[in-house]
């Protein structure tokens, strides 16, 4: 599978396009500092003794975070690279199932929908149904990422 896609204005969007993102293993190290930033220090992220009791039995990772990680695999991909104007929200977003700290997630995007803006000549809409799975195929996250991405001749996309 390819990794490697190069930026994409809104006119080279088409509804049913897919993109892939590589793996990435969630760590300690993410979940503290996920916490540290957000002063979310929810004993269910971050006390294993407590969280061994709870429905789980471990630790899990915070659902913001989670959500924040699907953002991120979705720039990793490389297709919003400079041309990416604003994310404006969702209608709905999903965390089925929790992820745990030595998961490795990845995302795969499908465009769902593209728009023109009759206000703005700059920018088109474009909405991506998002996926995250684990290594096991577990679904973690779902939900529709909504952006304003620039035509082409509006941004570069040269390094």
């Amino acid at each position: 599978m390819a990794y490697s896609y190069e930026p994409h204005h809104f006119e080279e969007f088409e509804k049913g396009q897919t993109f892939h993102s590589p793996g990435r293993t969630i760590t300690e190290t993410d979940v503290v500092m996920h916490a540290a930033t957000t002063g979310d220090w929810n004993e269910l992220h971050t006390n294993r003794e407590h969280a061994r009791e709870r429905d789980f039995g471990e630790r899990i990772v915070h659902g913001p975070m989670t959500f924040v990680q699907a953002i991120g695999m979705v720039m990793r991909i490389g297709i919003l690279e400079r041309t990416a104007y604003a994310f404006l929200g969702m209608n709905y977003m999903d965390l089925p199932n929790p992820v745990r700290i030595g998961d490795t997630v990845s995302v795969e995007i499908e465009v769902a929908e593209t728009k023109d803006l009759e206000s703005r000549d700059d920018v088109g809409l474009v909405v991506f149904d998002t996926e995250m799975t684990t290594q096991d195929d577990t679904v973690v996250f779902q939900g529709d990422l909504k952006f304003f991405v620039l035509r082409t001749g509006e941004a570069s996309v040269e390094p």
